[in-house]
């Protein structure tokens, strides 16, 4: 017995080794790749601004990023639309000196301090992430709280300093190096399933699915589709087009409880594909929310804005009921249930 409890411990003792050297050497590797990464951008800001002066949106500038976007988009895939590319030549702008970027700070974090316009909270919160290895979420934490300012009003800095650990605790290695802008650099596509546990990926492949064959109009447009406003990741679980209607049709799933948060957030959604992504003679987007669990699921349509009864009924007509889709949300559910008491 002694025996098999020395052998347990030694392979346990082995396998925690191994498994550090594969964080240590994913993290030097992400963080090669971001070193990488930033300091193409910075190159890429500074060819942009000397070719088209200081103004971007205007005439000859306006036409270049156009003309960029498309160029590298074709040959290298997402992260050039054109708010990347001034995002970039803002980069240039705001640390016009390459020799004083840091080594340690990614994309993600350099997209935040560019929003700072005091220059010295700027260079305070980037010496002080570098030097507590804060990640992505703990700066951006600590500059809508004003760590900067309350640093400098407080008598006891230590244990101000020290709450970021317990208010907003370090992800998860593969969270890090599953950020979706090193995915993007390296041309490997973050729209797929690396954002999504077991369970609601098998939903969302159910869903995807039960939508194409149920037929009425869908066409699949993307899944996991990512968009970036202030630089702030949202993704969306699963868009279609449904020729019918003439409507995007944005599915969003979740796994606890349905909030007004959520229901919020997919108005957000249909507001920005409204605004950014319809196209001449479309419908208004159709957003909607599910909520699944083991005891109940739940539909919420978050219908366009200005809809009238007419539509509506024409909308009800093509889509799937509240009640189809929570016949397929339980019965995925309970197969994955049934799977793993097998």
């Amino acid at each position: 017995m002694d025996n098999q409890l020395q052998v347990h411990q030694n392979a346990e003792q082995t396998y925690n080794s191994i498994r550090q050297s594969i964080v240590t050497a994913q993290h030097k590797l992400c963080a090669a790749v971001n070193n990488t990464m930033v300091t193409a951008y910075w190159e890429i800001g500074e060819q942009i601004y000397k070719a088209c002066g200081e103004n971007d949106r205007a005439g000859y500038g306006k036409k270049l990023l156009e003309y960029l976007s498309v160029q590298l988009t074709s040959e290298f895939g997402k992260g050039f639309d054109e708010s990347n590319l001034r995002k970039m030549r803002q980069f240039y702008c705001v640390f016009p000196i390459r020799d004083t970027l840091c080594p340690e700070l990614s994309w993600s974090h350099y997209r935040l301090l560019m929003r700072i316009s005091d220059e010295a909270a700027r260079n305070f919160y980037i010496e002080e992430c570098a030097k507590s290895a804060w990640s992505v979420r703990q700066l951006e934490r600590q500059i809508h709280t004003m760590y900067y300012q309350r640093i400098l009003a407080s008598q006891d800095k230590v244990a101000v300093a020290a709450e970021i650990q317990t208010t907003e605790p370090k992800p998860e290695y593969e969270k890090i190096v599953k950020d979706p802008y090193v995915m993007e650099f390296l041309q490997i596509k973050p729209d797929t399933h690396v954002y999504e546990g077991d369970i609601e990926q098998a939903l969302i492949d159910h869903l995807q699915q039960f939508l194409l064959e149920l037929g009425r109009g869908f066409s699949f447009v993307a899944r996991q589709k990512r968009f970036t406003l202030d630089g702030q990741n949202f993704f969306i679980d699963l868009v279609f087009y449904n020729y019918i209607l003439k409507c995007f049709v944005l599915i969003d799933l979740k796994m606890g409880q349905l909030t007004h948060q959520d229901i919020g957030q997919m108005q957000m959604y249909v507001n920005y594909y409204t605004r950014e992504l319809m196209n001449e003679g479309d419908t208004p987007p159709i957003g909607i929310v599910l909520c699944a669990d083991k005891s109940d699921a739940v539909v919420k349509y978050t219908l366009p804005e200005n809809n009238n009864q007419i539509f509506a009924s024409k909308y009800f007509t093509y889509l799937p009921s509240e009640e189809e889709l929570k016949r397929e949300l339980r019965l995925d559910e309970f197969q994955k249930l049934d799977d793993g008491n097998e």
